[in-house]
């Protein structure tokens, strides 16, 4: 027997495997990772040795206006380590620039006070000039351009009107957009709402290459890199985290090549072969990220990457606060016909996109591959209606699999962190 043990919540869940029947534990080596400074050092080093660019401080030279977009309330970027190292770099050189702190919030609710000062500390929040980016403030948006995919391209006028525009941000794997961190800044940072839908449709949801850790010919991405080029985005601070969201991993310069520099760091640490499956068992890391489904869906994508079409995967997610958003749900939940909806959202253009849509149609796309059994503290109720068999230990979902199957004999992968590994096919 072989005991793996799985985050669920603010707890842990462990179950013993017969040895025979695991085809492969697909894990990230991240956390082993020793960092080569501190996280201080590492930002420091980072700006130091810019990629692809010259310093900050001097294109910050004989600038008057500076943008530093910086990231929301909902993203673990560690912007006391990184903001007062971009502040000090930039008035180095131009001490008497107006600089405005973007807060790149997409399409989520405004920043608190209480989050801001969490985020960046008081005396920043007290001293510099910080502005809420809100996706449908009209007036603050500005139109630049038609993106690749044909949608319309508008961005917060703020960002526009500098002379310099800088970012800060973190790259993970991204279960649509390959990686987060870099362009991403821009779009959807602080685009429009019509800009993100557009971005975010049907046809480029569905597209093979619109997965975690691809970048090449993936159309999300080449939108939002075409965004941030346009918007001149000219340098980027990313750092990589571990699980305590310390940096373990720096990077800064051209928005372009810093941030491959940290993709490739995280390729090389995250990647996982994908195995030959019946059944797949994933989860979200456990606590906060696994707190509704609409989350959970991200840690279902490293499993299906891995199951045979027809198998099952099961999911372990405590799911506290709920299913993560109405929209989400009943897109899910108000047809019967799973293959209904995927129609109804393929037959949608990209304007026409409606809120939480990708999200949901990543879901119906893992169910129509495979049956989900879904271990949580939800309703079973709720579970059911958004096409998933609710469970509530991995010993009962391990038994409901097999009978799904119709066989004893099975083989699992076994992914205890789905979201921090890419499962390479």
């Amino acid at each position: 027997m072989r005991e793996i043990t799985f985050p669920y919540g603010k707890e842990k869940v462990t179950y013993a495997f017969n040895e025979e029947e695991i085809a492969g534990v697909l894990t990230s080596s991240i956390e082993e990772y020793e960092p080569k400074a501190g996280e201080v050092e590492l930002v420091r080093e980072a700006m130091a040795n810019p990629e692809g660019s010259p310093k900050l401080s001097e294109l910050a030279r004989g600038k008057k206006n500076i943008v530093i977009i910086a990231s929301d309330h909902t993203r673990p970027v560690p912007s006391k380590v990184i903001i007062p190292y971009m502040l000090e770099e930039i008035r180095s050189t131009s001490p008497d620039a107006d600089i405005t702190i973007l807060i790149a919030t997409g399409c989520h609710r405004g920043t608190t006070k209480d989050e801001l000062i969490s985020k960046f500390g008081e005396d920043i929040v007290a001293n510099e000039n910080i502005y809420i980016h809100d996706c449908d403030e009209r007036e603050k948006l500005v139109n630049i351009g038609t993106l690749p995919s044909g949608g319309e391209c508008e961005i917060n006028s703020i960002a526009y009107n500098a002379d310099l525009l800088v970012a800060e941000g973190f790259i993970e794997p991204h279960f649509f957009a390959g990686f987060s961190g870099g362009r991403k800044s821009v779009l959807p940072g602080i685009a429009g709402r019509k800009t993100v839908l557009a971005n975010h449709c049907s046809e480029f949801i569905a597209h093979p290459n619109a997965r975690t850790g691809i970048l090449k010919d993936n159309p999300i991405h080449e939108d939002m890199l075409w965004a941030a080029k346009k918007a001149k985005l000219t340098y980027v601070v990313n750092v990589v985290l571990n699980a305590e969201k310390k940096v373990i991993f720096a990077t800064a310069g051209d928005v372009e090549a810093a941030h491959k520099k940290g993709t490739d760091f995280l390729f090389e640490l995250c990647g996982a072969d994908a195995v030959e499956a019946d059944i797949a068992i994933s989860t979200n890391g456990g606590y906060p990220l696994d707190q509704n489904v609409y989350q959970a869906v991200k840690g279902m994508t490293a499993a299906e990457a891995t199951v045979k079409k027809g198998g099952v995967i099961i999911m372990l997610a405590s799911s506290a606060d709920g299913t993560g958003g109405d929209h989400f749900y009943h897109q899910l939940a108000d047809e019967k016909d799973i293959t209904k909806t995927m129609d109804t959202f393929l037959a949608r253009n990209r304007n026409e996109t409606s809120p939480d849509q990708w999200q949901s149609q990543i879901l119906v796309r893992i169910l129509m591959h495979s049956s989900v059994i879904y271990i949580s503290e939800m309703p079973d109720d709720m579970v059911e209606n958004m096409h998933m068999i609710p469970a509530h230990s991995l010993g009962e979902a391990m038994d409901m699999a097999k009978k799904i199957l119709g066989k004893d004999d099975v083989k699992v992968a076994v992914i205890p962190d789905g979201i921090a590994v890419m499962v390479r096919k």
